[in-house]
């Protein structure tokens, strides 16, 4: 995730006229509906953001989505934090879980697996190191800690070769103790590339990311509108959708609402959305700097 100059959205422009219109025409305050309180937010890739579990005892959100674990096309995977030491996030994975705070592992890199066969070795060498109960012979780089979720982080355009193979893998598996439940899948996507978001019905949570998308200028997310969102959410009626945005104005070259245009433009439209999830920031960084999660919280 880049760390660019931010400038306002061109995503948002014709959303936030309308909201102007409607704020000068409306009450002193809108009414928000469907509010869920649900706020993800990433966090790995800065070194002075702060530990894990300093993260989830903020109280600010309740997913923590830690990234990331890079791929590559032959099935091979690599762990990177960005200088955070991994002694002891173990530890923070689980105090995480125990105040309450979902943890997922996302996954990004070479969305061009060789082959079926290269999906299932890495779904095998995801889940024994990161998801599963300890397995001789696998790499557990936090130890006895388990993942609650895994999210897919699509950065491409193109359509993800045998990644539905490796979603639906995953998605075989139940985790916890006693009461096991199916794994949770999650996707983080640019707005433009709805049509190449893998499985359809595979993902619990989809994070649309209205910010930073160099397709916007060719696409629908360029002029963003009511429209845009109902597509979304009309698209994939069994996930929960989220709404992607970065926490400051450093954090995204584009696509950095204030406040203010969030609450009177934005959510009072995406919250409409019967399977409307929540909100998701990049990164937590970002936010401890600029407490935008403060506002989000409370209005999710």
């Amino acid at each position: 995730m880049p760390i660019l100059r931010g400038r306002p959205s061109h995503s948002l422009i014709a959303l936030l006229s309308v909201a102007m219109i409607r704020t000068l025409a409306g009450p002193a305050m809108a009414a928000l509906e469907n509010q869920t309180g649900q706020v993800s937010v990433f966090w790995g890739r800065h070194k002075d953001e702060g530990s894990l579990s300093e993260a989830c005892d903020s109280g600010m959100y309740t997913a923590v989505i830690m990234s990331f674990l890079n791929v590559y096309g032959d099935g091979r995977h690599q762990l990177d934090l960005s200088g955070h030491h991994l002694a002891g996030i173990g530890d923070d994975i689980e105090h995480c879980q125990f105040v309450g705070v979902l943890v997922s592992l996302s996954i990004r890199g070479n969305y061009s697996l060789a082959s079926n066969q290269s999906a299932l070795v890495l779904s095998d060498n995801i889940w024994n190191s990161y998801l599963g109960v300890f397995r001789k012979g696998a790499h557990r780089p936090f130890g006895d800690a388990k993942f609650d979720s895994v999210d897919l982080f699509i950065e491409q355009g193109n359509p993800a070769k045998h990644y539905d193979v490796l979603a639906r893998e995953l998605a075989k598996h139940k985790i916890g103790d006693g009461n096991r439940k199916p794994i949770q899948l999650s996707a983080t996507v640019h707005c433009a590339f709805m049509n190449h978001l893998i499985t359809m019905g595979i993902y619990e949570r989809i994070h649309v990311r209205f910010f930073d998308d160099d397709d916007a200028h060719s696409t629908n997310c360029n002029a963003y509108s009511e429209k845009v969102w109902d597509s979304w959410t009309a698209a994939y009626p069994s996930s929960r959708i989220f709404l992607g945005l970065p926490a400051s104005p450093e954090a995204a070259k584009e696509g950095y609402l204030y406040p203010k245009s969030l609450y009177y433009g934005v959510l009072p439209v995406v919250q409409k959305a019967a399977n409307y999830g929540g909100v998701m920031l990049c990164d937590r960084n970002f936010d401890a700097r600029s407490n935008f999660s403060s506002y989000v919280k409370r209005w999710a």
